[in-house]
């Protein structure tokens, strides 16, 4: 096996993810990417990072709603090898007003934002014992306080917020968990959209005044990665976002 740390990012093809991983790989991580339907993005990205350095990469698929394939996904990270981080990235987002959201929403975002990592946890956690790894869940500013319009999505997030806790607990002493919670990154994209109005009424109430950059996340998470003596902590890379009355 190759003495290099290895990570698995889900979601890791576009956005944050995939910066994220640009991130990992220049600190000398072999990467495990995980895709749901953006393989050409996805093997764009492993080309471009093995050109760097000759199979640090490899592609990964998996519909992360659905159980069967979590469990495989598990199985295929395990057949590679070690595992030192799990970035536990991918999410889905869209908007369930009260008055019409289905068992069908609640299933997807729930399945996406926190069943999904969390048995991936589980089932990775053998192999992140025995390199004395760690776990990265990526939250939201709304795990705190919910987003009008996103209660499926802020609940499953406030979960995932709790699942790093308690898992902090759990896995201890040799996994570390830990999460991070973005505030304006990046703009949702299609039907979970925002108008431009919308998109200035975050601005005015983030401190900073400003978006943040799918950078300000990458470095979070490889502070996170390295900081040995950090555990059950959620780091709000919001601009001040969360302190915003």
């Amino acid at each position: 096996m190759s003495q290099a740390p290895r990570a698995l990012i889900t979601g890791a093809a576009r956005r944050i993810g995939a910066c994220i991983a640009r991130q990992l790989h220049a600190a000398g991580y072999e990467l495990l990417l995980h895709y749901r339907h953006s393989a050409t993005e996805a093997e764009q990205l492993r080309d471009e990072l093995n050109s760097l350095r000759p199979n640090s990469c490899r592609c990964l698929q998996a519909d992360l709603e659905q159980m069967e394939q979590v469990t495989r996904l598990a199985d295929e990270v395990k057949a590679s090898g070690g595992l030192k981080l799990l970035v536990n990235n991918a999410s889905s987002f869209y908007p369930t007003p009260i008055d019409s959201v289905s068992q069908q929403d609640w299933d997807t975002l729930i399945n996406s934002n926190l069943r999904a990592p969390f048995f991936l946890t589980q089932a990775l956690y053998p192999l992140l014992q025995d390199s004395e790894g760690n776990v990265i869940n990526l939250i939201d500013v709304h795990a705190e306080r919910g987003l009008t319009g996103y209660p499926v999505y802020s609940i499953a997030k406030a979960g995932l917020k709790m699942m790093t806790l308690s898992l902090a607990r759990e896995l201890a002493p040799k996994v570390r968990v830990n999460g991070i919670a973005p505030g304006p990154i990046l703009w949702p994209e299609a039907e979970a959209a925002l108008s431009e109005d919308a998109r200035q009424a975050v601005v005015d109430k983030t401190l900073l005044a400003r978006t943040g950059r799918p950078e300000d996340i990458a470095d979070a998470v490889l502070y996170l990665a390295q900081a040995g003596y950090v555990t059950g902590q959620v780091l709000a890379v919001d601009g001040g976002r969360s302190l915003y009355s």
